[in-house]
């Protein structure tokens, strides 16, 4: 027992000075309802995955989702990770790498704003997790906070907006719940995958959560699209004007009229 407990210091010692003194602390904790004191963004990214995802395949490289440093969605350029570290308008804060579902979780902040952003990196194989997370999250059925130096944010279902990028799972999978809303919140969402609002509607319904920006047809969901409506929300400009800033970078960078991209992209029920 004693040389348990000693090993367990030890590990615990460990895992605190892997990070640097110049770093700010990440500690995740397991409280649940927590109001924000300041506005919070929490993105879910599946990862791109060619093995486990009913995608049409993509390079390799790029298409594994259990390697987030390298993945379409996440370590490429206009991947969430690498896009929002060169974004000028978000302050990069922290990156703790996981085991298990999440690979990875980034926190930034915003240059101006009182706003944090949390994304998480989910193993590509768990899709249906990391939908299930955005759903329970939209639902306020899963809540839960973390702190990072002297400062705790709610996350999850705490958080005003939630997202999701990544292959739509809903086309490969069913889900047993409903979904339904559990504490009378009404939180933000934006949904970029392939036909989101078909296929998550009745969930987003149920869950009484405001659709920002989802999807009419196929797309790519690459962090620019995202980035530049988080820019409008920040700005706590309405639906319409988010849509519109999306659609705008998701026509620069896919080289697509802006009426191709506003039928695409679009806000509301």
């Amino acid at each position: 027992m004693k040389s348990n407990f000693t090993f367990l210091l030890a590990l615990l010692s460990f895992a605190t000075n892997c990070f640097s003194k110049n770093d700010p602390k990440l500690d995740i904790t397991t409280t649940n309802n927590y109001e924000n004191t300041s506005k919070v963004i929490h993105v879910f990214v599946a990862l791109c995955d060619n093995k486990y995802q009913g995608i049409v395949p993509v390079p390799a490289k790029i298409g594994d989702g259990q390697d987030a440093d390298n993945n379409l969605y996440w370590g490429c350029g206009f991947g969430i990770r690498t896009y929002f570290k060169k974004s000028s308008e978000w302050k990069f804060l922290k990156s703790e790498k996981m085991k298990g579902t999440v690979l990875e979780r980034v926190i930034f902040k915003h240059t101006t704003k009182d706003v944090y952003l949390i994304a998480d990196a989910y193993d590509g194989k768990e899709i249906k997790k990391c939908t299930e997370d955005f759903l329970n999250s939209n639902s306020g059925d899963l809540k839960n906070t973390i702190k990072i130096n002297d400062k705790t944010l709610g996350i999850y279902g705490n958080s005003a907006l939630v997202a999701y990028i990544g292959h739509n799972g809903l086309m490969d999978f069913k889900l047993n719940k409903s979904y339904t809303n559990t504490d009378g919140k009404k939180r933000d969402c934006i949904i970029l995958a392939c036909k989101s609002k078909s296929y998550f509607s009745a969930y987003i319904t149920n869950a009484n959560s405001n659709p920002l920006v989802w999807t009419t047809q196929f797309m790519a969901p690459e962090a620019y699209t995202i980035h530049d409506a988080i820019s409008g929300y920040v700005l706590n400009e309405n639906a319409n004007q988010i849509r519109e800033r999306a659609a705008k970078a998701y026509s620069k960078f896919q080289k697509c009229s802006l009426k191709a991209a506003k039928g695409l992209l679009v806000a509301g029920f």
